[in-house]
């Protein structure tokens, strides 16, 4: 009896370092370069306006960048994609010069951003955005003035990240 505390401390100990280990692995995010080509368009992220993502591989890899967070949100989400994202990172709107500078270095994880879904918000590729916010205050003062809702990651619905963007086909817009 006497050696199964000493036992149960040291796996406690074990453990409470496997937790601290796996947080290590998770990368830090990188500053938006003018290198950086947006994965679904291939086009470079930083000639677009609105909010940005970046996601990162348990495999090392370097990571994808998205021209809207919404299309990250929607490469996490999305059935089709089997790679292991470990963190993705948005712009935190509430830390951005403006809408046209969202920033290279402001990055937040998605799982801790709120992020105002249904506004009148449009992305850097057009379709509607989730602002992301790391304060609160900041997300639903731009749900005042924008409409939306304010949502943790786990509760936005996945039609508003997955579901098909309608447009003119004559003027390209959104419809």
């Amino acid at each position: 009896m006497k050696l199964i505390f000493p036992i149960l401390l040291s796996l406690a100990f074990v453990a409470g370092c496997k937790e601290d280990d796996v947080a290590m692995l998770v990368p830090d995010p990188l500053e938006l370069t003018p290198e950086a080509a947006g994965h679904y368009c291939q086009m470079i992220v930083l000639d677009h306006v609105g909010p940005k993502a970046q996601a990162h591989f348990a495999n090392g890899m370097n990571p994808l960048w998205f021209s809207q967070a919404r299309d990250g949100l929607a490469y996490v989400l999305s059935p089709e994609e089997e790679a292991e994202v470990i963190v993705l990172y948005v712009n935190d709107m509430g830390e951005a010069e403006s809408w046209d500078k969202p920033g290279i270095g402001n990055w937040i994880k998605a799982r801790d951003a709120f992020f105002v879904v249904g506004s009148d918000a449009l992305g850097g590729m057009g379709a509607p955005e989730l602002v992301p916010f790391g304060n609160i205050k900041k997300a639903n003062s731009f749900a005042t003035k924008h409409g939306g809702k304010v949502m943790r990651l786990d509760e936005i619905p996945i039609e508003a990240v997955l579901s098909p963007i309608k447009f003119n086909t004559d003027t390209l817009e959104q419809t």
